[in-house]
């Protein structure tokens, strides 16, 4: 990989001297979709930035139950794993690639030293703690004032866009998983929503309708 190519992955990044530094201490990690990239428990020992694809992170509880949070696309890293990096903490958070995704991984020993050698680095790390943070803040908000039939409707508008597809191949207690409630009540809403014309179900398929983010907009 040479400068110019990595320069449209990491469109924020300019300066030739960092992107040098990424191609020569970066390593690249390829997942296929539904591989971990992180796992709760394990050390972090390299800060993401994601080329192409994306990654899906969500929140561990004790029992294994799981809350998504947030998408990371190309160009983003995960302000979590910085933090991690930094204390040398275990990870809270599992991360898995939603569809086919590449990464290239920074070494958590440099991570510090770039800071204070490259602008850029930092501006970029600061960018990333706020975006991520007001991702965070979104979810919170989601579970502590929204109704569950809105979190849905919200979810499916969410992973509709980020695959770029109406049709999407999950199943309803993949849903229930990740929003933190039942395959029962996940089920019922998803009948509600057929009957609105919202979406289509399938076996392990739902095909989200053009008309549902409006619908959500009038809420």
């Amino acid at each position: 990989m040479d400068i110019q190519e990595l320069k449209t992955y990491l469109p924020s990044i300019t300066d030739p001297n960092l992107l040098e530094a990424i191609i020569k201490h970066g390593k690249i990690y390829e997942l296929e979709a539904g591989e971990s990239l992180i796992e709760p428990g394990q050390y972090i020992k390299m800060v993401p930035l994601i080329l192409q694809g994306s990654i899906k992170v969500m929140r561990m509880d004790p029992d294994g139950r799981e809350l998504f949070l947030y998408y990371l696309d190309a160009g983003d890293s995960c302000a979590v794993t910085l933090t991690c990096c930094s204390g040398l903490q275990k990870s809270d958070i599992k991360a898995v690639a939603e569809e086919k995704t590449k990464v290239i991984g920074i070494p958590f020993g440099l991570h510090e030293s770039w800071t204070n050698a490259y602008k850029q680095w930092k501006d970029f790390v600061a960018m990333t703690y706020q975006t991520r943070f007001q991702e965070l803040l979104n979810a919170l908000d989601a579970v502590a004032f929204k109704k569950m039939d809105e979190r849905l409707l919200s979810y499916l508008i969410v992973k509709a866009k980020q695959l770029k597809t109406n049709e999407l191949s999950i199943t309803h207690q993949e849903i229930a998983s990740e929003l933190g409630t039942s395959r029962e009540v996940i089920s019922r809403l998803m009948k509600q929503l057929e009957k609105l014309k919202l979406i289509e179900l399938g076996r392990n398929k739902v095909y989200v309708r053009d008309n549902i983010e409006e619908f959500m907009n009038r809420l």
